[in-house]
């Protein structure tokens, strides 16, 4: 099958939408199937033998290094010329509906993907064009021949938009870098600088739409060296205001796995997050988590058993739960466990073949398949 993937974000930016259209491309390379990408930004044109065009994009204003495309009639070309099967839209905003209308100029059909809460982006920045945006958002996905969602929570806020015939289509975990296993004992001596510390991490992007700043609720906790791995908008305000953690920087590959697994609590405060795969991770690394008990978490996190969920509207909420773990050694340990045995099934090619055979085909031979059950 060739499938061309238009995506609102690629290598060498690194976040949720690049890693999931970097892992779809690898498991479609590997068995068989023949990707082409489509990006915004400058950037590699080749991904591992598939060709990728990169299109005219802007800086995202108070993010620079974000690039957000721009129409460009290389994006129909590029369509015209390969031929694809399908066309998949990865998180479809600006680049993704130049997409879709040169798809539907050239009689293809489209997978859009919905994996990013622009209006709650917009929200948090604030924009003041939350209305607006969910408007347009909507009106792509009602647009696309199917609209597949992360999660439950992320199928609301489609329907909300009157988007309402809505598949599940959830991430993969690679189980083959994230684990207990990569645990390294001086380095989470190094973070906690005393034996009786207990080390909390955040992992992911230093920005506004992750609600950062929350971690101050965490570092107040007592007993706890808060650990902050990744980059972005938010360091320097987050510098100034958690003088005692410790900022690690963007982190990849086997050092993000190192890094994971030598959290004792891992913590993620955003409460816009249609899947947030970060829980996942920590989950494979043996790692408690604590997450809002909103969007994507909830279907992610058992409270209790797999992870404790906090309640975003009370200011105390996610200060108490991160006590609870740094008092209870034992109840961080159940938490672990049974979060572990519950991801070791997610694995990324396990994902992406379901999303060739059940959602791929059905849209390429017409067939209109099952929407998402309640």
């Amino acid at each position: 099958m060739r499938v061309a993937i238009v995506t609102e974000s690629f290598l060498p930016q690194v976040n949720g939408v690049t890693n999931t259209v970097r892992h779809v491309v690898d498991r479609l390379i590997q068995t068989g199937h023949q990707p082409l990408v489509v990006a915004p930004g400058p950037g590699l044109s080749d991904y591992r033998g598939a060709p990728v065009v990169r299109v005219r994009s802007m800086g995202l204003p108070g993010y620079k290094s974000f690039s957000l495309g721009l129409p460009d009639p290389a994006v129909e070309r590029a369509l015209a010329e390969f031929r694809p099967d399908v066309v998949h839209l990865a998180s479809p905003i600006l680049l993704g509906a130049v997409g879709l209308r040169a798809a539907r100029r050239l009689d293809l059909p489209t997978v859009a993907v919905y994996q990013t809460d622009i209006a709650g982006f917009a929200r948090q920045y604030g924009l003041h064009a939350e209305a607006a945006v969910a408007r347009w958002v909507g009106r792509v996905h009602r647009r696309s021949t199917r609209t597949l969602a992360p999660s439950r929570s992320s199928r609301a806020q489609l329907a909300e938009m009157g988007v309402h015939d809505v598949h599940l289509w959830r991430r993969g975990v690679s189980l083959d870098l994230f684990g207990p296993d990569r645990r390294l004992p001086e380095l989470h001596s190094r973070w906690a600088t005393r034996q009786d510390k207990v080390v909390v991490g955040y992992v992911g992007r230093l920005a506004a739409e992750k609600q950062v700043r929350r971690l101050t609720e965490v570092a107040k906790v007592p007993g706890v060296r808060l650990v902050l791995v990744g980059d972005g908008p938010e360091r320097p305000w987050l510098e100034r205001h958690l003088p005692d953690a410790k900022f690690t920087g963007m982190l990849r590959g086997d050092d993000l796995a190192r890094a994971f697994a030598s959290l004792d609590v891992f913590v993620h405060p955003g409460e816009a997050e249609t899947f947030c795969q970060t829980v996942q991770e920590a989950q494979a690394s043996g790692v408690p988590v604590v997450a809002p008990a909103s969007g994507g978490p909830l279907d992610l996190v058992d409270p209790g058993r797999t992870g404790l969920l906090y309640d975003p509207s009370d200011p105390r909420s996610l200060g108490r739960a991160v006590t609870s773990l740094v008092a209870d050694p034992a109840l961080r340990g159940r938490l672990a466990t049974a979060a572990l045995a519950e991801v070791q099934g997610r694995t990324w090619a396990g994902v992406v073949d379901q999303l060739v055979t059940q959602h791929y085909g059905a849209v390429a031979l017409g067939r209109a398949g099952t929407p998402l059950a309640a």
